[in-house]
């Protein structure tokens, strides 16, 4: 298990599975530089650790995550400029893609709202299993704020992709998201963390080094095709 102490997330590791859960419900698990901080250190350890072969990321509470805190930063004192904002933009996609290129696989277990950098954190998992109470969207421009982490066209295409970001449309259903290709799987309310460890624990007793490499082949193909690049700012 990781030492350090978590003030807004919790990590539990059981029998190969890693369970890292967003642990601001007040906030509806928003993320802060304090959960982007401890997430960045499990990223670290989940790669070295040999007691982990997976990881599930969820929410505590009613919400998966509804993105970065905006609170956070307008209590800041200064205001960023262009610069400044360009490395917000680029730190945020580097956590949200340490999901996708973890070396272990990781599932993603979605109930309530999910969106903005809570959205793109969920579908950077490799696996996405949401309730039937999930809702998905990317307001980010209505709040005319830049979107850290432009995952949608790979998953779902250009014109849907556009549709979503440019609408800011918030209230997109985990069957619509499953219809789109973000997500894998809908459940019943309440069963997403349930599913997600069931299918966790099956791919846990798997040949690790057989998983990784499979892992790493499918998003060498994405990289091929120039996904790191397109989505860099």
């Amino acid at each position: 298990m990781p030492v350090e102490k978590y003030e807004t997330i919790t990590v539990d590791v059981k029998s190969g599975v890693c369970v890292v859960t967003l642990n601001r419900p007040g906030k509806l698990n928003a993320i802060n530089e304090k959960m982007s901080d401890e997430l960045r250190a499990v990223h670290r350890w989940v790669e070295k650790s040999e007691s982990v072969n997976v990881v599930v990321l969820n929410g505590n509470g009613r919400a998966f995550c509804v993105g970065f805190d905006l609170q956070e930063a307008d209590d800041s004192d200064s205001i960023p400029g262009v610069l400044e904002n360009r490395k917000i933009l680029e730190s945020d996609l580097e956590l949200i893609m340490g999901f996708w290129h973890c070396s272990k696989p990781t599932i993603s277990a979605v109930q309530g709202y999910c969106l903005a950098g809570g959205c793109e954190l969920a579908l950077a998992c490799d696996i996405t299993i949401a309730a039937e109470n999930a809702y998905f969207g990317e307001p980010e421009l209505r709040f005319g704020v830049g979107i850290g982490c432009m995952i949608l066209p790979w998953l779902t295409g250009p014109k849907q992709a556009k549709e979503l970001y440019f609408t800011g449309n918030d209230r997109v259903t985990a069957q619509r998201a499953l219809s789109m290709g973000l997500i894998n799987q809908v459940v019943p309310e309440g069963d997403a963390l349930r599913k997600a460890l069931e299918m966790a624990r099956e791919i846990a007793v798997m040949d690790t080094d057989a998983m990784m490499m499979t892992k790493k082949a499918v998003n060498r193909s994405y990289e091929i095709m120039g996904m790191q690049q397109g989505m860099s700012m």
